[in-house]
């Protein structure tokens, strides 16, 4: 598949996104073709780890192949989607749980569908120019691809302010915010690639690492906590609004842009999954139940309208007041019965 490239080296399975000019957004082939090849290097004792890269500079994977999704859900066809997102999930889970060293090298832009494959793994490398985001309330969607765990897990209320923000952390927010490891400059990644295959050591990785430049989130995360600890999108609002502070102007400028039952619902998600019973199947399974539904009841086919078909930047989102009603919220989260998202056994 010429999207992508998938061999052995050495002691190592690699597989490199080639896509660089759609910024190697996965499509449905690609993370299939990653599915196979990882479950065959799963029981395969010459590949010691696994190391996954993307050519260019601009991206890791800026995120999923959105058009097929939109050209067929506008025709009514949800199915497409909803398979799509379900055999994306399980790539994320097996990725999660995967038995042997994942290594991932995440320069320029890691965003949705690229944090399902680049942030899961056990060694998440970034660089000067990495940029890791979750956007996709922009788009009528929720953090997905296991991003809602990671949001979950992260400091105070930080993961609130992620998911609906979609804000671009740079490497040390990226490794605060817990979805990286390691700073390692770029120029050193393609030595340490040629190692890591000779040698199929994943401890050498940390022996690279470096301190990044600084980052932004830790010096507002009391902005963040004292803003996003509501239990609703409206609580939240209603805090920025009455703050007239530059943070909680900023804060509420990138929010009001986004599609209003996507937040509400990816506040809700977060609040549901935090506690001692969050697994990364229970993330998933309770993201497909808003991504399942996120055609025919949501604002995803409005959002890439608006974003990306005409990019006329002024969708037309359910509830513009911003005031959602915490039962649109309970429809779109509600278990899926037959449709429940399920994971193999191993």
């Amino acid at each position: 598949m010429s999207d992508i490239e998938i061999r052995t080296t050495g002691r190592a399975g690699r597989i490199t996104l080639t896509r660089p000019q759609a910024l190697n957004a996965l499509s449905y082939d690609m993370c299939m073709a990653i599915d196979t090849a990882m479950r065959n290097w799963r029981e395969d004792d010459a590949v010691d780890l696994i190391v996954l890269d993307a050519e260019g500079e601009k991206a890791f994977c800026a995120g999923g192949d959105i058009a097929e999704l939109y050209e067929t859900g506008t025709k009514g066809d949800y199915a497409y989607g909803q398979q799509f997102w379900r055999d994306e999930y399980r790539l994320n889970a097996l990725i999660f749980e995967y038995p042997k060293p994942v290594i991932s090298f995440l320069q320029g832009f890691t965003m949705g569908g690229g944090v399902g494959i680049g942030c899961h793994g056990s060694h998440r490398v970034v660089g000067e120019s990495s940029r890791i985001a979750m956007p996709e309330c922009s788009i009528g969607l929720v953090p997905d691809v296991g991003g809602s765990l990671m949001l979950a897990l992260a400091p105070g209320r930080l993961g609130e302010f992620l998911g609906t923000t979609g804000f671009r952390m740079g490497p040390a927010d990226a490794i605060f915010a817990g979805f990286a490891d390691h700073f390692i400059p770029q120029s050193q990644w393609s030595d340490l690639i040629e190692i890591l295959e000779a040698s199929g050591n994943a401890e050498l990785v940390a022996e690279h690492a470096q301190t990044p430049p600084n980052g932004e989130l830790a010096g507002v995360l009391t902005d963040i906590d004292n803003h996003f600890s509501g239990e609703t999108l409206g609580d939240i609002l209603i805090s920025l609004r009455n703050d007239g502070q530059e943070f909680a102007d900023k804060t509420l400028e990138k929010i009001t842009k986004n599609a209003p039952l996507s937040m509400a619902c990816t506040i809700e998600m977060l609040h549901r999954l935090r506690g001692p019973s969050l697994t990364m199947r229970r993330a998933l399974e309770m993201e497909y139940r808003f991504t399942h539904r996120a055609m025919e009841q949501g604002d995803f086919l409005e959002g890439i309208r608006a974003q990306i078909i005409d990019k006329d930047r002024n969708p037309n989102w359910q509830f513009p007041d911003m005031d959602v009603p915490l039962v649109a919220v309970s429809k779109m989260l509600q278990p899926l019965g037959a449709d429940t998202l399920t994971f193999e056994e191993d």
